[in-house]
């Protein structure tokens, strides 16, 4: 089989519908050029879009259902504590005889991938695998020769109350994506110019969205505020740069086949208030018939009850005031024993703090609850306190069906607190055996609707309304896969999976796809003009 050299530009949060919206406006000429040539994909992972590992689907081409991980926060049944972890997946691209260079691929263990070059921790959006470097030392080289990460205080930003941030984090943002397009062809065509696969994954798209998507959204409650119109305007920017370093990749290694892939798509964020603060509350009345959360007065509301920050204020300062901590002593030890599980082991994974998000602080009262909530980032993801299964477990196996069904029509029974509809567009429980749930999964998940900052159950009264974090999350369309190059046709293909990503990598450049991953290689389904060029399978 012929070997091609291949490109992937992965744009990490790049939303598709918004994109084709800017290229209208003449804003991406060398994104519509490219998504009008070669074979194109409709990326659709469905539910499992919601575990938030659409990256690490993609190095290791594995399904959550075939590989256990359908989270990166895990739940530790013995303490009683969640922990966001790294992945600990060995990459696919491990066991091949292909040299490549990698810079900033999400969810990609470069240390297990000797054959892999490149750095992981530059300046990505969600590292998701520990630092690495290769060859040593080429992770101070990068800084020597182009500085450190421009955008760092913009890659979790937080800008909507101030129109001033909102511009600070457009041109961080732009100047990253610029300066990332200098280092990505310095590292693939002078420092580490022998390699057979490139991949380069652009992660501003993913920060610029969650923080300034209200600016370009007319719906978006937050959409009148002063800081959208530069809100608006920086995710022009950045978009526009990205374009820009797309063009110049394809240019400067037009010899390569070019494979431009975003895993998923974005848009408004429903998720945060109700994942991180709403739900753990009605939980914790729902148990104790109580509240834990303290009501919080805000400057200001927008005229349908959005609660609004000052400009100097922080999101996570006001809810540390509404949801604090238990007893500091308390977490300290739970967080000193959670760093020794995972230190413990052959292959751990890194432990990230989770502290900061409410959700996590009412872990103490986890063991006597039947149910709580989980950190979580995308959907509402429901815990069990499950006998046999959790150290000091409530609710009997045998009830495991109906507690389930229970906390679906407590959730179900809310109303949004703003505006009187409903708050979840789908409820569902995945599995019937409590024994199936691994830890890194829930027993009852939530698909917000409507990104409701505050609930009105009949019974356990209102919770909230709490501000807006993130303005922009993941709910868009999925994500999209265009490979263009020699002898490839002009086409669309339909929906794929993000695991079919790189099998279809692979199988361009001439390997054979190992066996027991879940994706497939799409190139049978452009195959039959290339011939000349890749031979048959």
């Amino acid at each position: 089989m012929h070997r091609r050299r291949v490109l992937l530009v992965g744009l990490d949060g790049f939303d598709v519908v918004l994109a084709e919206r800017f290229a209208r406006e003449g804003l991406l000429p060398n994104f519509a050029r490219l998504r009008a040539e070669g074979a194109g994909f409709d990326i659709d992972d469905g539910r499992e879009k919601y575990t938030g590992l659409g990256w690490e689907q993609f190095t290791s081409g594995i399904r959550p259902n075939d590989g256990g991980r359908w989270s990166s926060v895990t739940f530790h049944e013995r303490t009683y504590q969640a922990t966001q972890d790294s992945t600990i997946i060995r990459p696919l691209l491990a066991d091949l005889a292909v040299k490549g260079v990698a810079l900033d691929v999400p969810h990609f263990d470069l240390s297990r991938a000797p054959n892999i070059c490149g750095l992981t921790t530059w300046g990505p959006h969600e590292p998701g695998a520990p630092p690495a470097s290769r060859p040593s030392g080429l992770d101070r080289e990068m800084i020597a020769r182009f500085g450190k990460y421009p955008a760092a205080d913009w890659l979790y930003g937080f800008c909507w109350p101030s129109p001033q941030k909102a511009q600070a984090a457009g041109e961080a943002l732009t100047q990253a994506v610029e300066v990332r397009s200098r280092a990505a062809r310095w590292l693939l065509q002078e420092r580490i110019p022998d390699w057979d696969l490139g991949m380069i994954v652009v992660g501003e798209s993913h920060s610029a969205i969650e923080a300034l998507w209200h600016g370009v959204d007319q719906d978006h409650p937050l959409h009148a505020l002063e800081s959208a119109p530069p809100a608006a305007a920086a995710l022009r920017k950045v978009y526009a740069a990205i374009d820009r370093l797309i063009g110049d990749l394809h240019e400067t290694f037009s010899d390569a086949t070019l494979v431009l892939a975003a895993m998923s798509g974005m848009g408004p964020n429903q998720s945060d208030a109700p994942a991180m603060v709403l739900l753990p509350e009605l939980l914790y009345r729902f148990s104790f018939g109580s509240s834990y959360m303290r009501q919080v007065e805000f400057p200001a509301a927008l005229p349908d009850g959005t609660p609004l920050l000052a400009a100097s204020t922080h999101w996570t300062e006001v809810l540390l005031q509404a949801v604090p901590r238990v007893k500091p002593s308390l977490y300290k030890r739970a967080r000193m024993n959670i760093q020794r599980m995972v230190a413990g082991g052959s292959r751990a994974a890194i432990h990230y703090d989770l502290d900061w998000m409410p959700a996590a602080r009412y872990s103490p009262f986890w063991p006597a609850m039947r149910a709580f909530a989980l950190p979580a980032y995308h959907d509402g993801r429901v815990r069990l306190n499950v006998a046999g299964r959790e150290k000091r477990g409530i609710v009997p196996a045998a009830d495991y069906v109906q507690a389930c069904n229970q906390i679906s029509d407590l959730v179900g029974e809310c109303r949004n607190l703003l505006n009187g509809n409903r708050v979840a567009s789908e409820i569902y429980c995945p599995r019937q055996n409590p024994q199936d749930v691994g830890p890194s999964e829930a027993d009852v998940h939530i698909v917000w609707e409507g990104a409701p900052l505050g609930l009105l159950h009949p019974r356990l009264g209102r919770i909230g309304p709490i501000p807006f974090l993130r303005t922009g999350g993941h709910t868009g369309k999925g994500g999209f896969l265009n490979v263009v190059g020699s002898g490839i046709p002009q086409g669309h293909h339909g929906l794929v999976h993000s695991c079919d990503v790189l099998p279809t990598i692979i199988e361009l450049l001439g390997q054979p796809v190992p066996p027991g991953v879940s994706g497939k290689s799409l190139v049978p389904w452009f195959a039959r003009t290339l011939q000349p060029a890749i031979g048959s399978r």
